[in-house]
């Protein structure tokens, strides 16, 4: 049975409208890139800087009580090539840790496992240097997993609970998915996916583009 023009353009309509039905109805999750930085002790603030040294917040970050600190300090691998300028975010931590990109692990020749933050058992040695001290660090750096932070009710309106992990969406200049994401919802966090710059730049994507979970 032929298919007559006005049938064709019925049938395009339709498909049409249900795909802008559904791209309304699916919300955007803002990505936050995510560059090399560090996450320090009060013990290592005080050898990097010295005694009685107190890091300077020079901005918030998206995350309550997160924020960025006018200090950068030096890191190093087995291959002595430094890379200079990295961030260091505050609060204090419990445990010192770096986080990295693959690219960067390929200049230090440093393996870091992909981890979710705060997990350094067993995590890649590394050296840091500051302006009065070095630390030679047998587990700090890792490659963070990609995850998405999100409230109590955030979580409940996507249908996700924390330590889940899900698809995502991604259509920035280079389409695709990113599977394996990790739900980390808590009462302290607001809505974002973190992703480190390989990421972001594979995917032709920034700070503030929007990705959407994939509903499986």
């Amino acid at each position: 049975m032929e298919i007559c023009a006005k049938q064709i353009a019925a049938i395009v309509k339709n498909v049409m409208a249900e795909i802008e039905t559904g791209a309304a109805g699916a919300e955007g999750i803002p990505i936050g890139v995510s560059n090399r930085h560090i996450h320090l002790t009060a013990a290592d603030v005080a050898v990097l800087f010295g005694e009685g040294y107190e890091l300077t917040k020079i901005k918030d970050l998206k995350q309550p009580g997160q924020y960025a600190c006018k200090e950068v300090l030096t890191i190093v691998g087995p291959s002595m090539r430094p890379i200079e300028n990295v961030r260091v975010l505050g609060p204090i931590r419990s445990r010192t840790q770096v986080e990295i990109s693959m690219t960067d692990s390929y200049q230090l020749k440093v393996k870091p496992p992909i981890r979710e933050s705060g997990d350094l058992d067993g995590s890649a040695p590394i050296t840091v240097i500051g302006p009065r001290g070095v630390l030679s660090l047998p587990e700090a750096a890792i490659i963070a997993n990609r995850h998405i932070h999100m409230s109590l009710e955030d979580a409940k309106r996507f249908g996700v609970s924390d330590g889940d992990y899900v698809t995502v969406d991604v259509r920035g200049k280079k389409h695709t998915r990113w599977y394996d994401v990790q739900i980390r919802a808590s009462e302290k966090f607001v809505l974002e996916m973190h992703v480190d710059t390989d990421d972001a730049n594979a995917a032709g994507i920034g700070n503030g583009s929007l990705v959407t979970l994939v509903k499986e």
